[in-house]
């Protein structure tokens, strides 16, 4: 092929993944289904224009406007002058276990990611296709997915049983449309959505009512402001050991590289042996990872392979996790660097902690 005929080639390839489809009178793209749910207006040609005349959705892109605005302010603009300032190597790859669907956290931080993959217990849900829905079910959807976010964007994490009650009980159920809020208030544009599942070896494939996959889950295409191609995927699935040593999760992951790890407010699980399996692969599969204090344990950490950088200030865990405690902890962060945005359990500005773990290159590990 010629030159011109690469470029050419290149144009047409990319041109056919930003560009969003044509939309039919009664169709609407996913990506504008993005943003009538984000309280943001649809592009003009969308069906979608005329379910914002109703004083409902009105009142709802009203509040995610509020919303989001006190969130960006924080701490999503200082948690992302933190990442340019200390995330000097970012990994084509994200991992964020125990996420729920808080893809805007995993931006925040890891806004250089080329895929992404989230992993927790609540469902994916059905590909929205809210032309077909009633306007009184639409309505009363948003309504909880309001709700389903409420805690996010106000502490920083979900909570996770009030999140299963909004999403659950709603027309809107599942994790898919937060997850489309949170792509669209980051400026990202949806260009596919299909549902999936991992089989026993670590392939993706699409969704099988007759599949025994323990990992089911979906595939979001979309891109960002500078229109390179990027993925999504959350996967419904327990990362317990019993579950997660069969079937193929673990070796999706690992299929992805040495990535970069994310984990906050994940209740302390990967302090217990039932979730050693997920833990040691983190550890093992990881070229940074970031966390606040209910990640991984740092005993787990071999400062001979990482170098450990603390912020924040650590206090003892809430009364409720007890086993999340850590002498070691107390120890490291004496010697902590600024932390200028609240985050996890301890979200109150002052009160939270973040650790930067970085694996070190072979040479400085031998040292």
């Amino acid at each position: 092929m010629t030159r011109l005929g690469l470029v050419t080639a290149f144009a047409a390839s990319f041109l056919s993944f930003a560009v969003a489809p044509a939309q039919s009178a009664d169709v609407a793209t996913q990506d504008d289904t993005a943003r009538y749910l984000a309280g943001m207006s649809p592009s003009e040609s969308s069906p979608l224009v005329a379910l914002t005349k109703s004083r409902n959705w009105q009142d709802h892109a009203k509040a995610m406007d509020r919303a989001f605005a006190t969130v960006e302010k924080s701490p999503l603009a200082p948690i992302r002058e933190w990442s340019r300032a200390n995330l000097k190597s970012p990994q084509p790859a994200m991992f964020y276990m125990f996420s729920g669907p808080d893809f805007l956290f995993a931006d925040a931080f890891f806004p250089n990611a080329m895929t992404y993959v989230l992993a927790a217990l609540e469902p994916a849900g059905e590909i929205p296709d809210l032309m077909k829905m009633q306007d009184r079910g639409v309505i009363y959807g948003l309504g909880h997915l309001e709700n389903s976010m409420r805690t996010l964007l106000s502490l920083s994490f979900f909570i996770t049983r009030e999140m299963r009650v909004n999403i659950g009980d709603s027309a809107l159920r599942g994790t898919i449309q937060i997850l489309y809020i949170f792509l669209a208030r980051s400026g990202k544009h949806i260009v596919d959505t299909s549902l999936v599942y991992i089989n026993d070896e670590g392939g993706v494939r699409p969704e099988e009512k007759k599949s025994k996959s323990s990992a089911h889950g979906v595939k979001i295409a979309f891109a960002g402001a500078d229109g390179r191609a990027r993925t999504l995927y959350y996967f419904t699935t327990n990362i317990a050991n019993e579950d997660v040593k069969h079937g193929g999760f673990l070796k999706f992951l690992d299929k992805l590289g040495p990535a970069d790890s994310f984990h906050k407010s994940a209740s302390y699980l990967m302090h217990s042996n039932h979730f050693s399996h997920v833990r040691d692969f983190i550890v093992s599969h990881s070229a940074t990872v970031v966390q606040d204090d209910s990640g991984i344990p740092i005993r787990f950490f071999d400062q001979k392979k990482w170098a450990l950088h603390p912020y924040g200030n650590y206090l003892e865990p809430l009364s409720i996790f007890p086993e999340g405690r850590q002498p070691q902890a107390r120890e490291l962060f004496k010697h902590a660097g600024k932390l200028d945005f609240g985050i996890g359990y301890r979200w109150r500005p002052g009160e939270s902690n973040l650790l930067l773990a970085v694996k070190r290159a072979p040479v400085d590990a031998a040292r």
